[in-house]
């Protein structure tokens, strides 16, 4: 496989909004407002590009319902769904080791700041 397909993939799915949309999407069908409202701080123009990009992916469908007004409604295709697994285990491991990384980035930033930097360095 080429690595330029490869490393594409692996941008879609590990941008935030993507990882955050997947795991509201695992219970199962979401319209967008209801999605909206689950992932924090998502604006309605990222929530678009998101899905249109998990949906060219792939990875989400979308499905119109012709009520008044219409009903547009996303899940998670079966390439999807096994993503989710991947996401979710990524997901807890984030939990459960947000301060160890805390704790690192402190210590970091404070060695960072102690020493001197060389002239040019940046």
């Amino acid at each position: 496989m080429a690595p330029e397909l490869v490393r594409s993939v692996l941008e879609r799915i590990g941008d935030k909004w993507s990882v955050i949309v997947i795991c509201r999407l695992g219970p199962g069908p979401r319209r967008f407002n209801e999605l909206r409202r689950l992932v924090d701080g998502i604006t309605q123009r990222m929530l678009t590009a998101t899905l249109r990009g998990l949906e060219r992916d792939g990875l989400v469908t979308r499905s119109v319902f012709p009520t008044v007004p219409l009903r547009v409604e996303y899940a998670l295709t079966d390439s999807g769904r096994t993503l989710l697994d991947v996401v979710q285990a990524l997901v807890g491991w984030a939990g459960a080791n947000a301060e160890t990384v805390h704790v690192a980035r402190k210590e970091f930033d404070r060695r960072a700041h102690e020493q001197p930097q060389p002239v040019g360095a940046g």
